[in-house]
């Protein structure tokens, strides 16, 4: 066989064997005619994007082993798993991971059986699927996740397929420049491969009818150097693509052997191929392939003629030629495949746990507040954080393995201090006046998008490396789906034996909603921890440090921490400050507790708890008020930085025992409870205890551009409020009553 015969046939056993994922149960080889019962009942799955997927991973596979590649592949188009899952059982990896899907006439009956199947495995690209880092479900994060997996790994190639219906998404939109965060020394490479075939579900997609000269004129402005790779001939297409991918990687090679990484523009290719290529041309009188109709099945099954018509289109890629008697692939095709690591379902880099180097962790507790007495100093919370996460970076400086992401809010959140020690990321010309800006930066803030900081940080992620998100509470809202889809991603992998821990996803959320003194109503949104809550339980985690030493030891424990989603709300304007780290270490590590400096009695008749910087100085603030008009009155205080402690609803590991619970906050008496976020949330977390005698204060979308202070008012979360609540849960009589007026008087 010729390098072209070869590759031609390695592409029709890719073809074949997604094809018959969506097909079918028996006879895999097809070694007689097909009948009904060797067909799934319901055909569920993708075809459209399949084959020139297939085609793609053939002629990676091409290159990596003539010049020996590190690389990976990211699938962008949304569904087609079952290309995926061909390739690496081709290749072996799969059956690596999964030893009862062996490579012979029975492993195809069983890989066909399973795809799509009630109990079996997903029609997309999931963490099921070897060699995976991005779920094949929500569109627009693949070149995202790529530029984060490229950071940092200066030997990787991550070659990233773009579905042109994907690039039509906001996110995707913007990532393609990403590729101007590179350093071209000591970054690996991004390649994107724009898969232009025409449609998405039922419309044409933007790209495909724009002309060539249009889309080279396109993706020059973004940087890139495209190269354009079209037609319908498999054996001319084959030349043609082995021909472009020698220019690709010698384009690529010497910008890596440049001395300067200046105006580099990487390569990309624009792949043109019909839509369900070497598929069904025609089903019943309508066309298919080449049209919108080959995006899932393109044949229904519903009809007899059907049969032939799946027989004919099967038969077509011969895989008597490809497959010997018992269901092996034949040599001459396997030597197409790379071997061990360089195979790109078996990389380390797509399973980032065994490539994972925990951090070198300065002593949080060395960058303490001394606090002699409760309240008695203030101080910036982000700001003393500031300087631990200034010595994170200076600790791990030779192995290169934490970032932090953010939208240009690395300032504006007081992580002033890793200005000392790095810069921002930023390859373009930089001029004069231009602040903390280097092309050897590990700041990732100079791209004013949450969605592809957020991206880049989930792929640095997922490839081993550690990092936390810093953003605005109300925008992080933004990138709600992504960070529903990277928790869902971890639940999956944790269910999966060979997917190797990975380190936590970050959330450091601040400029919160009590905090907005100058922007108003449009930057108090609290919501996103509601978002969080309701995603699976053995994945999420959520802290409300009350200051600055307890933040310390929450941010210690969440970047040491792996396989979760956890979020951090934290202070960064000047707040009083209340534990001692002693104090803080033992309380963060409970989770929860009474603060015996505010409480007064262990038999309370009534309970003041709180969650959250501000709420805890309003909740402070009303004790004191109370105890001022009713010496005698029994209280016990309590702050929540776990917020799960609370939950009664989903079993999380975190939360407390019923009997737990009750010992603090007891089965009948008042409890008042000031909350950060909305108020619904406590009510949600608490609903199966038994102390529902619960009146929560929070966020209720009251809000404007005002004092701090006038916020809490306008919310009802004002130490006044809280005492009026108090009262009226009390018998307190006529003393009550003055109590009540004089707190509106305030007011």
């Amino acid at each position: 066989m010729t390098e072209i015969e070869k590759l031609d046939g390695y592409f029709r056993a890719a073809n074949y064997i997604s094809a018959c994922q969506l097909y079918l149960l028996d006879n895999p080889l097809l070694k007689r005619p097909l009948v009904k019962s060797d067909i799934k009942r319901k055909i569920v799955g993708h075809w459209g994007t399949v084959p020139g997927q297939n085609f793609i991973y053939t002629h990676l596979n091409r290159i990596i082993n003539k010049y020996d590649l590190n690389m990976i592949y990211i699938s962008g188009p949304g569904h087609g798993g079952n290309f995926m899952i061909a390739n690496t059982y081709l290749e072996g990896s799969y059956t690596e991971k999964y030893p009862n899907i062996t490579m012979d006439e029975l492993g195809l009956k069983k890989l066909f059986r399973q795809f799509s199947y009630p109990g079996g495995v997903p029609s997309h690209v999931a963490p099921e699927t070897p060699g995976s880092i991005h779920e094949g479900g929500e569109l627009g994060y693949s070149l995202a996740h790529a530029f984060g997996a490229a950071f940092d790994n200066p030997s990787l190639i991550v070659a990233c397929v773009v579905g042109d219906g994907e690039a039509e998404t906001g996110p995707l939109a913007t990532s393609w420049h990403g590729a101007k965060f590179l350093n071209s020394k000591t970054d690996g490479v991004v390649l994107p491969i724009l898969h232009l075939n025409g449609y998405k579900i039922s419309n044409p997609t933007i790209f495909s009818r724009m002309s060539n000269k249009e889309i080279a004129s396109f993706f020059y402005g973004c940087g890139y150097t495209p190269y354009l790779v079209e037609g319908d001939d498999e054996l001319l297409m084959h030349e043609k693509m082995a021909a472009t991918l020698d220019k690709v990687i010698y384009d690529i090679r010497k910008i890596k052997s440049e001395d300067s990484s200046d105006n580099v523009r990487w390569p990309m290719i624009i792949l043109r191929t019909p839509k369900g290529w070497t598929g069904p041309k025609e089903v019943d009188g309508k066309k298919i392939e080449g049209s919108f109709r080959a995006h899932q099945v393109p044949i229904s099954m519903e009809k007899e003629e059907h049969m032939k018509l799946l027989e004919d289109w099967l038969r077509s890629y011969r895989p008597e030629e490809l497959f010997d008697e018992n269901g092996t692939l034949i040599k001459e095709l396997r030597g197409l495949c790379p071997k061990g690591d360089r195979r790109m379902g078996a990389n380390p880099n797509t399973n980032g746990g065994l490539k994972r180097v925990p951090l070198i962790m300065p002593n949080f507790a060395d960058y303490k507040v001394d606090v002699n007495n409760p309240g008695s100093v203030k101080k910036q919370d982000m700001l003393v954080l500031s300087t631990f996460i200034r010595d994170i970076f200076k600790l791990n400086e030779d192995n290169k393995n934490f970032r932090i992401f953010g939208p240009d809010e690395t300032m504006s959140n007081r992580l002033y201090s890793v200005f000392d020690v790095t810069k921002r990321d930023w390859q373009l010309k930089i001029e004069d006046n231009d602040e903390d800006l280097s092309k050897t930066g590990r700041v990732m803030d100079s791209m004013l998008s949450e969605h592809i900081c957020e991206g880049m940080l989930e792929g640095y992620l997922l490839t081993g490396r550690h990092g936390f998100f810093a953003s605005y509470e109300a925008f992080i809202r933004i990138i709600d789906s992504m960070a529903a889809q990277h928790a869902k991603w971890l639940k999956v992998c944790n269910e999966i034996p060979w997917r190797k821990p990975i380190s936590s996803l970050n959330f450091l959320l601040t400029s919160n909603v009590w905090q907005q003194d100058h922007n108003g109503f449009t930057h108090q949104d609290p919501g996103f921890l509601d978002h969080i809550a309701n995603k699976k339980v053995d994945v999420v985690r959520m802290y409300l440090p009350p200051d600055a030493n307890c933040l310390l030891s929450c941010m210690d424990h969440c970047l040491k921490s792996k396989n979760y989603v956890n979020v951090i709300i934290a202070s960064k304007h000047p707040s009083y400050q209340w534990l001692n780290m002693d104090e803080a270490i033992s309380h963060c590590t409970k989770g929860i507790g009474t603060w015996d400096f505010v409480s007064n009695d262990p038999n309370p008749e009534i309970i003041i708890a709180c969650s959250g910087d501000t709420p805890t100085l309003e909740a402070i603030a009303a004790t004191k008020i109370l105890k001022e008009y009713v010496p005698n009155l029994k209280i016990r205080f309590i702050n929540v930085v776990d917020l799960m402690k609370l939950d009664s609803t989903t079993k999380h590991p975190h939360a407390l025992t019923d009997g737990a619970y009750d010992s603090l906050f007891t089965a009948d008496k008042p409890i008042i409870f000031a909350f950060h976020g909305y108020p619904t949330l406590i009510h949600e977390l608490t609903y199966f205890r038994h102390n529902h005698n619960i009146h929560v204060h929070g966020y209720v979308e009251e809000g404007t551009i005002t004092t701090p202070f006038d916020m809490r008012v306008k919310n009802k979360l004002d130490r006044f409020n809280l005492v009026i609540d108090a009262v009226n849960n009390l018998n307190l009589g006529d003393l009550g009553t003055r109590i009540i007026n004089d707190m509106n008087d305030m007011l």
